[in-house]
């Protein structure tokens, strides 16, 4: 987890630039080796329980979102948030214990493979992926006031289709009220689920939604990794700043289907060949080439560094126990001592 602000991405400063970028693509790299191995342990029957929802495409816009919070900030993934997650804090091996059902995981191998975090670490587990983690980031963001706390961020990230929902409505109108220093990604992939854009919205942008809820709405193109840094960082930092909660509209083709078991023959073929439908990764990797921050062979080794550590985390994970339910204590705190005592009175 970084824990310092962003870099601003200026000409005049191209160290801090190559830093920023280069660090931000390697967690990308990271993110996408991660999700080819569980597409093949799913495929293989590997994984126990729950889908398996990739973030194809859409690396760029998580990462830079996970490098832009700090420590202290509160941040509340979703499911196609892995580069996201990686880049905030958490390990590869603890997204493979979960998904892979071991008792050392943080949801100690009970549940799916989307709702585990670290809330101690303002890392939120997913409750849902249409609206409701909203209002969740904003209780914390309003308890870290109370508390005294300064200069703390919250932000969540949501599909364009969970706009439609009524969570959504209510948790930006109340972030909205209470001029929450909180940062609202919305990734518009063009469909939810199946469902285009088209059928889902009558206005004609995101973003105008925006000044009805009180917020500031910024737009990016979400295959450029440069375009997510300096949009994403921006709007935390103005919501850091005081400048209240911030509205980001992220446009990009999902390069996969909803989950594994789903084939995307829905996708209009013209959108798979617009500029939408352009692979953030690819897109990144010939800038960091163009700019001369590192050649094909480096990357190559970058690739092989990210492919060895999650090989190895899955060795260690399938060796690990899963949940014996004749023995296991089905509590929903991890340490028991609260509710034995709750029992026992």
């Amino acid at each position: 987890m970084v824990t310092s602000p962003i870099f601003d991405l200026r000409p005049s400063d191209p160290t801090a630039e190559r830093d920023i970028f280069v660090t931000t693509f390697r967690w990308m790299l990271l993110a996408r080796t991660v999700d080819e191995k569980l597409a093949g342990l799913y495929r293989a029957g590997k994984i126990p329980g729950g889908g398996v929802y990739l973030g194809k495409g859409q690396e760029a816009v998580s990462a830079s979102l996970g490098v832009s919070l700090q420590q202290g900030d509160v941040y509340a993934p979703l499911i196609r948030d892995g580069a996201g997650r990686l880049a905030f804090g958490e390990t590869v091996i603890e997204a493979l214990r979960t998904c892979l059902g071991s008792v050392l995981g943080p949801m100690r191998g009970r549940d799916g493979n989307v709702h585990r975090g670290r809330p101690k670490d303002g890392y939120l587990p997913m409750i849902s992926h249409l609206g409701a983690m909203i209002s969740v980031v904003n209780g914390a963001l309003m308890a870290k006031r109370r508390r005294g706390e300064q200069h703390f961020v919250g932000a969540t990230c949501l599909g364009e289709g969970g706009t439609s929902t009524g969570a959504f409505h209510e948790g930006m109108n109340q972030a909205g009220v209470e001029r929450l220093p909180f940062v609202m990604l919305v990734t518009d992939n063009q469909y939810a689920y199946s469902t285009p854009t088209s059928r889902q919205f009558a206005c004609k942008s995101l973003e105008s939604r925006a000044a009805a809820y009180g917020f500031q709405a910024h737009s990016i193109d979400g295959t450029n990794l440069a375009d997510c840094l300096r949009g994403l960082g921006s709007a935390v930092t103005q919501a850091r700043n005081g400048g209240g909660p911030q509205l980001v509209i992220a446009r990009l083709l999902r390069l996969c289907g909803h989950g594994e078991h789903d084939d995307a023959s829905y996708v209009d073929d013209r959108l798979k060949n617009s500029p939408l439908g352009r692979d953030c990764m690819v897109v990144a990797e010939q800038r960091v080439i163009a700019e001369g921050w590192a050649d094909k062979q480096e990357i190559q080794s970058w690739r092989a560094q990210a492919s060895s550590e999650v090989e190895a985390a899955v060795v260690q994970v399938q060796t690990e126990a899963s949940p014996d339910p004749y023995t296991e204590r089905w509590s929903a705190l991890k340490s028991t001592h609260l509710l034995d005592g709750f029992l026992n009175a």
